[in-house]
């Protein structure tokens, strides 16, 4: 067949549906493909197989289509291997701190204590991993106590300027902080956050802020006893609408539809509808953890996520990712029919490392394909990844610096793990060609860790493999 004996328009419906290999191919076959695919065949592959790129916006907004589906390929081969750099983005704090996470197009934002560390994402040639460079130091409070620790971090939108958070404290205290710009050109400072860059929200008492979520301009925290706040930062005057839940908090996530709320009970993950910025009075579904017809115990859920953006269950906002006590994981799909005698939802899948039941802290879902769910583990600083795509062959990891710690925060990219331990933030990065000027220099260099390569180059790095899933 010619390629002008069919309309071109033709042959790009026909385009959505090829993988990379068949559009390289069918590009090489003619000059007429070859134009086509690369005015029609990469843009539609990008946006019909969506990934998480929070790091890579800037650089891809430079890239050509088909260099980023060039560098998306071969970080899908690293994933597959696997093969990553892990390099831990600090030096070690002082003490033990229970840091949180929160990302934006522009920066990647670390809270510990009373800090919060602020990096920057860069842009780079194409095909060229971009850089993250450490920006600079913001200090929440002068004098440095427990009780006005952080406890809770997450980014709004402010308009492209990507400096605005909502942090919660140990004491209770919730803010919208506009953190201030750094002075271009100059090393890397510590910045005391003045009144007139705060904003209190005097929603939880003296309660711990355990979490913050947000969706465009919703948002939703959760004090340690069990009190959520649903509030909207658009500058409008509306009062935020209050649940009391009476149980111990722990966890929030939010969606479009949906409000998701993790605490210790008999019934620890709770899903709320959103009806014209309004949350229903009732739960509209209870998720369990059990597949079978258990008799009801109490357990907590610690992290939730949204699921993997190019899961078989689709990209919607009806499923969800959680992580429990008992070291699961499990993805409920609220669309299931699958429900226990009280009306609680089983999950479509869970999946566990069987080697190392540790409580979950946190989970994140994205990586190679946008199929990937990472989990940050309670001991020995571990990450557990699994591809939901072959459940049943999970693997996991030590942070870089082996701390004997939990892994509080994780957040996943279609390229990088950004995770955080007592001791430090890290990063596990699956990007071609990402060398030692990639991160941000520290005071005493660590030698640079990977996984082993067949031919004996880099350093030797720990990676255990394991089998299970529950589908």
């Amino acid at each position: 067949m010619r390629p002008h004996s069919l309309p071109s328009d033709i042959w790009i419906s026909v385009l959505q549906y090829l993988s990379v290999g068949e559009l390289a191919n069918l590009s090489s076959a003619a000059k007429y493909f070859h134009a086509l695919i690369h005015e029609y065949g990469w843009k539609l592959y990008l946006r019909n197989t969506p990934r998480k790129t929070w790091s890579l916006f800037k650089s891809m907004q430079l890239w050509s289509a088909h260099a980023s589906v060039r560098y998306h390929t071969e970080v899908d081969r690293n994933w597959a291997r696997p093969h990553f750099v892990a390099r831990p983005l600090s030096s070690k704090w002082q003490g033990k701190l229970q840091p949180q996470m929160a990302i934006n197009k522009s920066r990647l934002f670390v809270a510990a204590g009373s800090t919060i560390y602020s990096y920057t994402f860069g842009h780079s040639d194409e095909g060229r991993t971009p850089g993250i460079q450490f920006e600079c130091a913001y200090m929440t409070h002068k004098v440095v106590q427990a009780s006005r620790d952080i406890t809770s971090i997450q980014c709004v939108p402010d308009g492209g300027f990507d400096r605005t958070v909502y942090v919660g404290y140990a004491d209770g205290t919730l803010e919208r902080i506009v953190l201030p710009a750094c002075k271009l050109g100059a090393p890397p400072a510590v910045i005391h956050l003045e009144s007139n860059h705060r904003e209190k929200r005097p929603y939880h008492g003296t309660d711990i802020v355990e979490s913050i979520s947000a969706n465009k301009h919703h948002l939703l925290s959760l004090s340690c006893n069990g009190f959520a706040a649903f509030f909207t930062d658009s500058g409008t005057d509306s009062p935020p609408q209050f649940l009391e839940l009476n149980v111990r908090g722990w966890t929030t996530h939010l969606s479009d539809r949906y409000a998701f709320l993790g605490t210790s009970s008999l019934t620890p993950l709770m899903v709320y509808t959103i009806n014209e910025s309004r949350l229903s009075a009732q739960p509209a579904h209870v998720l369990t953890s059990s597949t079978h017809d258990d008799r009801p115990r109490a357990s907590a859920v610690y992290g939730i996520s949204s699921a993997p953006p190019s899961s078989p269950w689709g990209s919607s906002d009806r499923v969800v990712l959680s992580g429990w006590y008992d070291g699961v994981v499990n993805v409920h799909d609220l669309r299931s029919a699958r429900r226990d005698g009280a009306g609680a939802l089983y999950p479509v899948m869970s999946m566990c490392d069987p080697w190392l039941p540790e409580p979950i802290y946190d989970v994140t879902a994205g990586g190679s394909s946008g199929c990937h769910v990472a989990a940050g583990t309670a001991r020995h600083s571990l990450v557990a990844f699994w591809d939901v795509r072959a459940a049943r062959r999970g693997w996991s990891v030590h942070a870089p610096g082996n701390d004997p710690s939990p892994v509080y925060s994780v957040v996943l990219e279609s390229s990088r793990l950004f995770g955080a331990t007592q001791s430090r933030p890290f990063v596990l990065d699956f990007g071609p060609g990402a060398r030692a000027d990639v991160y941000p220099q520290l005071t005493r260099p660590p030698k640079e860790e990977g996984l082993k390569k067949r031919d004996g180059s880099g350093v030797g790095f720990y990676v255990t493999r394991y089998g299970h899933s529950r589908a």
